[in-house]
């Protein structure tokens, strides 16, 4: 018979960025900070697609399995980049808690630019995409799905040295939502091992 603990670990789900992997350095820099720290915690983090559709389609039914199975406890979401465009998209369809790392808020604005080029995942192997306008098309239909002011709980986290991404986009988008705002940093997020055990705390120790 499984006890109340196994039965109600918390799990929490990391989503990378564009063109990036599960091998990430800020993925893994969170894998081993609670494998250290916190081992309750089940981490999880999918390779995401770049195409959207496919993206849409594979983390929903992920996160739907996840809170439909007996076994599941708390889940928080984390996410960098287009994946913080990722979490808050399941955040707001599933009422879940997430922290958003220099997160993209409309990546549809940035995706024609990628059109018809090939594209190989920055952390290099024998993966090749290539984005459609069909692509981009459907991006702003999942960005039309995001109602202002947003339900569910969010923490921004923001540098602005950010090179990729302008700031204030997610400053202005995330305004009524828990925002820390560094100033230099870049789009990595510099220094991101201070906030391992905050982000835990926000995801987990309030629902």
């Amino acid at each position: 018979m499984q006890t109340q603990d196994s039965r109600a670990r918390p799990l929490l789900i990391y989503l990378h960025g564009f063109l990036s992997s599960p091998q990430s350095f800020k993925c893994q820099l969170m894998r081993e900070w609670l494998t250290a720290n916190n081992p309750r915690i089940v981490f999880c983090a999918p390779q995401v697609l770049p195409y959207p559709a496919i993206a849409q389609q594979s983390l929903v039914g992920l996160l739907e399995g996840f809170l439909q199975s007996a076994n599941c406890g708390p889940v928080g979401l984390l996410g960098s980049s287009m994946g913080g465009f990722w979490c808050t998209y399941l955040g707001e369809r599933l009422h879940l808690p997430a922290v958003l790392i220099n997160p993209a808020v409309r990546p549809s604005r940035l995706m024609p630019a990628y059109v018809g080029r090939v594209l190989r995942p920055y952390s290099g192997g024998p993966q090749e995409y290539r984005l459609t306008e069909a692509d981009v098309d459907t991006m702003g239909r999942l960005e039309a799905e995001l109602a202002q002011p947003l339900h569910s709980r969010y923490w921004l986290l923001s540098q602005r040295g950010d090179e990729t991404l302008d700031y204030r986009d997610a400053e202005n988008f995330y305004r009524n939502q828990r925002q820390t705002v560094e100033e230099g940093g870049d789009h990595d997020f510099q220094g991101f091992a201070r906030y391992c055990a905050p982000i835990v705390e926000f995801l987990f120790n309030q629902q």
